[in-house]
């Protein structure tokens, strides 16, 4: 069976996608870098700074970043390592690690959420209409569902 092309349409659309998703990306985390984080940094400290007593269990924050589990040991030892997180055992799952904020590490969002929601909105927010927002929020979500409930097929898999 031949492989079923994009048409031009379709293949705009993708690389424009992809390509403004990467340059928007390298963008936001050059200026996290200038206040001393990377983007990997900055994301495990947001999720873990939005959380009831800046803690989370391991396993959720995995979760919520959607990462895979070596992805984020190899990101929590070194944030650790640098003082920014501490990991201690899930008083509530023994089988389970807590990761928690430590003051450096409130530190350092604190530090960086305001210069980089000013980034945010500039290279991207001020862009769009609030109706263009709504639709591209709707889109987005769209595809995460699919990928969500469908990424487990073999006929899906494969490269970009």
């Amino acid at each position: 069976m031949a492989p079923n092309w994009l048409n031009p349409r379709e293949d705009r659309a993708w690389r424009a996608f992809v390509y403004a998703n990467y340059q928007l990306v390298a963008h936001l985390n050059r200026g996290l870098q200038k206040s001393g984080l990377s983007g990997a940094d900055y994301a495990v400290l947001a999720v873990l700074s939005e959380h009831d007593g800046d803690r989370i269990p391991a396993r959720d924050l995995c979760n919520a970043l959607g990462w895979e589990k070596s992805r984020l040991s190899h990101q929590l030892r070194r944030m650790q390592k640098d003082g920014l997180i501490s990991r201690e055992p899930n008083p509530d799952d023994a089988r389970s690690t807590m990761v928690c904020l430590l003051p450096a590490g409130r530190a350092a969002i604190e530090k960086a959420a305001p210069r980089h929601a000013e980034d945010v909105r500039r290279n991207f927010v001020d862009l769009l209409t609030p109706a263009e927002l709504d639709l591209l929020a709707t889109l987005n979500e769209r595809i995460q569902r699919h990928v969500a409930t469908h990424h487990d097929s073999p006929d899906e898999d494969g490269p970009l």
